[in-house]
């Protein structure tokens, strides 16, 4: 999804106030806000089949998986971000209904737009969460994936999985087949 600043400053709160009131979502990176354009088809079909996925895999589990309008709140670089998926196992989680601050999986299906981002800068500040144990991020248009992964030692490690390849999800013990992830997507 596409990225577009506004050119107010605004503090957390006042982000979080503003943003009920909103037709649009909009990330919030340390005081700017960026509008989130929408997605084509193939991007929100992707991001929907993985969410089906997640969700039949930890149904009756203590982990939940929310989709793009669930915020996600990284209090170490005073953001909030809409990932396009992201599972949580937190109890403090559970009991928060607008945030969620205890991601152990987020998933973002790249755009030309947002790939730079998505894989530097947003990384970045997800590294910041100490529950996150895996990034997943899903390139369209060569249906190849890039999972990375958070060792015990703390590094992220990247795991690469080609064009058909399943993707293994270490951190909620799940495979994703190719034909699961890209179900309903056309070429190109």
């Amino acid at each position: 999804m596409g990225r577009a600043a506004q050119t107010r400053i605004f503090s957390a709160a006042d982000y979080l106030a503003w943003e009920t009131t909103q037709p649009e979502r909009h990330e919030f990176l340390d005081g700017e806000v960026f509008a989130m354009a929408g997605a084509e088809d193939r991007h929100v079909t992707v991001a929907g089949n993985l969410y089906i996925t997640l969700r039949q895999h930890l149904s009756g589990s203590a982990c939940r998986t929310y989709m793009s309008d669930m915020r996600l709140h990284v209090a170490a670089a005073n953001s909030y971000f809409y990932p396009d998926v992201l599972v949580t196992c937190s109890a403090v989680d559970q009991a928060s209904a607008m945030v969620k601050t205890e991601p152990k999986l987020i998933v973002e299906v790249l755009s030309p737009t947002t790939a730079a981002y998505d894989r530097g800068l947003k990384f970045g500040h997800y590294r910041a969460l100490p529950s996150l144990e895996e990034y997943l991020l899903v390139d369209l248009d060569t249906r190849a994936s890039d999972c990375y992964r958070k060792g015990a030692d703390g590094l992220w490690v990247l795991h690469p999985f080609a064009r058909g390849e399943a993707v293994e999800l270490a951190s909620v013990a799940l495979t994703v087949t190719a034909a699961q992830l890209f179900a309903e997507v056309a070429e190109g």
